[in-house]
């Protein structure tokens, strides 16, 4: 079999970047010597980070960083969804439309006017939302940014034909298999631990520090698997235990990961109580 003929049989991968910070693309390339592995069973036709030779469509995996901000990224990500077989999106920006879809909350046209002398030029949509809101997504990597050991498992998973499972407990889980103290009950921190995902490590908690969601809302387990976490009730607890004000509360969920549903739904809910 000749070289063309062996590369044509490698599944395609593209990845795409649309508002974000590249971040979850440098966690790509900082799988090192594990991407050299994954060059060999995959054809990198498209990856402006790492390389200029991009080659067209179609492809059978893509992995998109970032929001959607514009109409043009609306746009954009349509055909992105086309030309794609399996489409997984990675980090905040993605999956939840990360920190700049604090926009979602204020008045876009005026930080224009006070931000840019020519306001005129700038084209922005009012809102900055998932790519999940815009298409149809297969997977999502959540994160900021993404953890590489999990986007490996999940490209080895796709590559040999297996499900990929993705973790869906909660980082107060993660703690008590690496042994922490919880910040929140031994410290009196509002730590977000435990109705967010786990996937980073309990790196905060394992330091001392509160989670702050970075990988967006658990599965919960008050009627089982795949249900929202209870946010009411830690919240309340944030409020009546740890005195913190509803303005206080309203920003510990309106973060990273805030624009997501329930953490949106939280915050919105103590928002009107601020």
């Amino acid at each position: 079999m000749s070289k063309p003929e062996a590369q044509r049989q490698r599944p395609r991968l593209a990845v795409f970047k649309f508002a974000s910070c590249d971040g979850c693309q440098l966690s790509i390339l900082n799988l090192e010597e594990d991407l050299l592995a994954v060059g060999q069973a995959l054809d990198l036709a498209y990856f402006p980070e790492a390389s200029s030779d991009m080659k067209a469509g179609p492809y059978d995996i893509a992995l998109v960083e970032g929001s959607i901000t514009t109409a043009e990224d609306a746009h954009r990500i349509l055909a992105v969804r086309q030309q794609t077989k399996v489409l997984i999106t990675i980090g905040a920006c993605a999956t939840a439309g990360g920190i700049q879809a604090l926009r979602n909350w204020a008045d876009v046209e005026a930080f224009k006017q006070a931000v840019y002398p020519s306001p005129e030029y700038i084209q922005s949509l009012s809102t900055s939302t998932p790519i999940s809101e815009h298409v149809h997504v297969d997977y999502e990597l959540w994160g900021c940014p993404i953890d590489k050991h999990q986007l490996l498992r999940v490209i080895t998973d796709l590559v040999v034909g297996v499900q990929p499972r993705l973790p869906g407990d909660s980082v107060c889980l993660e703690c008590k298999r690496r042994g922490n103290v919880c910040v929140l009950v031994a410290k009196g921190i509002p730590c977000l631990g435990p109705v967010t995902r786990t996937g980073c490590g309990a790196i905060c908690p394992g330091m001392g520090r509160d989670c702050y969601g970075c990988f967006g809302p658990s599965e919960g387990e008050r009627k089982g698997p795949g249900l929202p976490p209870n946010t009411a009730s830690l919240a309340t607890r944030f409020h009546r235990e740890l005195q913190l004000i509803p303005a206080e509360v309203v920003r510990r969920f309106r973060g990273i990961n805030g624009y997501v549903s329930p953490f949106r739904a939280e915050s919105e809910t103590w928002g009107n109580k601020a």
